[in-house]
């Protein structure tokens, strides 16, 4: 019996359900009404690409992606909005390999850089770990202001 083929994909809307769940993993309450939402807004949106890791027949992760235009030098660069494994799958190379599918992509659309926050918790030394082995390095804090907005 062979080994399962892990195949990375474009999402689809069928595929909401499963982003719901893995956006609950990574720390985000998200209900699916909210998740499909936001997914007809990504998928329309011409700049953005959502990536999905397929293994055992069923979404395994997952990175969210967008491209974008420098203001401080020429070209544009790709930014990773999440990236998430289920628990489950992990240590597997999953998160290694829909990396590379993003860096392919930036290259493909002639992006010069991709970009990427990790929140400073606990909780996510793993990921620094795995982004520096990546090739990915700390160049600058991020900052966020939530506004109260009429709805």
């Amino acid at each position: 019996m062979s080994e399962p083929q892990l195949v990375i994909k474009e999402a689809v809307k069928e595929d909401v359900i499963a982003l719901s769940y893995l956006m609950q993993e990574l720390g985000y309450e998200t209900s699916l009404e909210e998740m499909q939402v936001r997914f007809d807004h990504i998928h329309n949106h011409i700049d953005y690409k959502t990536f999905i890791a397929w293994l055992d027949k069923k979404v395994v992760g997952m990175a969210g992606t967008t491209q974008n235009y420098f203001y401080e030098q020429n070209g544009k660069y790709v930014r990773v909005l999440a990236l998430i494994v289920n628990h489950s799958y992990r240590h597997r190379g999953i998160g290694k390999i829909l990396l590379e599918a993003v860096e392919n992509w930036a290259i493909e659309i002639g992006a010069t850089s991709v970009l990427l926050n990790c929140g400073n918790r606990d909780e996510r030394k793993q990921a620094h770990e795995f982004y520096n082995s990546r090739g990915y390095e700390v160049k600058s804090s991020g900052y966020i202001k939530k506004l109260l907005c009429p709805k």
